[in-house]
């Protein structure tokens, strides 16, 4: 009989923040994988901790690249197919061998998750079962104490790897707007945002839930954002 991966959201940062099932799910598995940086640790797994059982075996995805080529550039699909092919493969072997795999992701794993990628390899073959995660972009505004929709408000959740061009078409549009994978693309964020006449409300919040937290209005943010930072534009005030 073949395994189970279990997909399990790590949530934004703050162990604290994990959920009781994906801590219950973790206790019980053969098999815990994660995706790191090369030479980081690996932030999923941190979060984890010592909720990782001693008995577990431990896979660990280094990404080929993260920041070093651009999404625009061709050897970028082509190259993460094969980086997930290649992880999927790795992880359908445990199955076949009726292992129990806890797969950890950061955030919620259907949101921006690279653990997606695995669940649309493995799930037509093998049992998945995912786990819901505080996502990042609700960990930052908690932690700005920033609320961000009222009544009606449309909410958009942005990519800050897009042209100028389209994040200035978005954040025109809908009341509210979040705005991921900063990094290396904040003088183009912070561009967007005045041209759509939206900079004076933006709150730039840098590692979330996380030690270091930094929640400040996106004028005063320093000139360079790491990996976990995202910009938080909130709707409209209405009187209750």
């Amino acid at each position: 009989m073949s395994g189970i991966c279990q997909i399990l959201g790590m949530g934004p940062g703050d162990p604290e923040l994990l959920t009781l099932k994906a801590v219950r799910l973790l206790a019980g598995a053969d098999c815990v994988a994660w995706f790191a940086a090369c030479g980081r640790p690996g932030h999923a797994r941190v979060i984890a901790g010592a909720h990782v059982p001693d008995h577990a075996e431990e896979l660990r995805f280094d990404y080929p690249f993260t920041t070093g080529v651009s999404v625009e550039d061709p050897r970028y699909l082509i190259e993460m197919a094969a980086f997930y092919d290649d992880c999927a493969a790795r992880l359908a072997r445990e199955l076949e061998r009726g292992r129990r795999i806890a797969l950890l992701c950061e955030g919620d794993p259907f949101l921006y998750g690279s653990a997606m990628y695995l669940f649309d390899r493995l799930s037509p073959h093998f049992r998945c079962e995912i786990v819901p995660g505080i996502t990042g972009m609700s960990g930052c505004w908690s932690a700005a104490a920033l609320p961000m929709v009222h009544g009606d408000d449309v909410l958009s959740v942005l990519p800050a790897t897009m042209d100028e061009e389209s994040l200035v078409t978005w954040l025109c549009k809908g009341d509210a707007h979040v705005i991921m994978k900063i990094g290396r693309n904040l003088d183009k964020v912070r561009a967007a945002l005045a041209r759509s006449g939206r900079e004076s409300k933006a709150i730039y919040v840098e590692r979330g839930t996380q030690s270091g937290q930094l929640c400040l209005p996106l004028e005063r943010a320093p000139e360079k954002a790491p990996y976990f930072s995202m910009v938080l534009v909130p709707g409209r005030a209405r009187a209750r």
